[in-house]
């Protein structure tokens, strides 16, 4: 492999003052592109529960971590983070100030993409044996932020964005392949492949999270025994199937209650709790506070 090395801090100057300019004053920022978002933090802060998703963070000024399952994922200039499945873990700032705010970027993985080009070779299949964790943190390389700069640089040229953006994604989804993450983003997407089936399940269980489950069906649906399904998917989500069940349900009864203004007895029963109570306590074990007073801060937070 022929990419140069990013060492920490170095290069990385040009995006960071781009990200600077369309995140100044926010936290938080969408861009024209609907995969593409900015984050800007002015101290470091505690862990905070954040939904993964499939997508490449990357981090131009500063430093985070990203804990799945307890365990951290800490990334700066020097690296890229790499989620592959949804997943519920934590995000915590640990290099940030006034002077210097941490500044970076998420780009949404386009897991259709990555298959395309794994099932026409693009990429050889991994030489080793496939990798069962769906978070890592990769080395980043010059080759690999060349076309984020550019990406970036292109959400000021507006008419040229439409026709360019997607040959720079692209290429951008090729430099991961190629990378040293390229063999975990290969396993997920490979057709047929264990982590490829239990990714696709996950994406119906998205679908169904309403309805009963029984370990046996899914892993029937993965085309698993049921030792190896239950076994493989906790290596990947850092929890069992019915958990994760349960953390799909909190999750849309949360969206339900903050944008559709459901109270929280109807988000329960319309995410498949029978016992309002049990939805309380158990959304207070996630969200670490009641329905209520969670909707209500969260709402605040968006206000200030």
């Amino acid at each position: 492999m022929n990419e140069q090395t990013i060492r920490y801090g170095h290069s990385h100057d040009a995006l960071a003052a781009m990200i600077a300019k369309w995140a100044e004053g926010s936290e938080d920022v969408s861009t024209p592109l609907p995969d593409l978002s900015f984050f800007r933090r002015t101290r470091p802060t505690e862990p905070d529960v954040c939904l993964v998703e499939p997508a490449l963070l990357v981090v131009a000024q500063g430093a985070k971590q990203m804990f799945v399952g307890g365990a951290p994922h800490r990334y700066d200039p020097s690296g890229f983070l790499i989620t592959s499945l949804e997943i519920p873990g934590q995000t915590q700032i640990i290099e940030a100030s006034e002077e210097r705010p941490c500044l970076g970027l998420v780009l949404k993985l386009d897991q259709r993409m990555l298959a395309e080009m794994v099932a026409r070779n693009v990429t050889p299949p991994p030489s080793h044996a496939k990798e069962r964790s769906s978070i890592a943190v990769g080395t980043m390389t010059s080759d690999l932020l060349a076309p984020l700069e550019r990406l970036v640089a292109l959400l000021d040229d507006p008419e040229a964005l439409p026709v360019l953006a997607p040959l720079i994604r692209q290429e951008i989804h090729y430099r991961l392949l190629r990378s040293d993450q390229g063999d975990r983003l290969w396993s997920f997407v490979a057709a047929g492949s264990p982590n490829q089936r239990i990714l696709a399940l996950l994406n119906w269980m998205k679908l169904n999270y309403a309805e009963p489950l029984r370990v046996d069906d899914l892993a029937a649906r993965a085309q698993m025994s049921s030792s190896t399904f239950h076994q493989h998917f906790r290596e990947l989500t850092t929890m069992s199937p019915l958990k994760y069940q349960k953390w799909l349900r909190l999750n849309e009864a949360r969206q339900l209650m903050l944008n559709d203004h459901l109270d929280a007895a109807s988000a329960a029963f319309q995410v498949g709790y029978e016992s309002p109570s049990q939805f309380s306590r158990e959304y207070s074990r996630l969200f670490g506070n009641p329905p209520k007073k969670d909707i209500d801060q969260l709402r605040l937070d968006v206000a200030i």
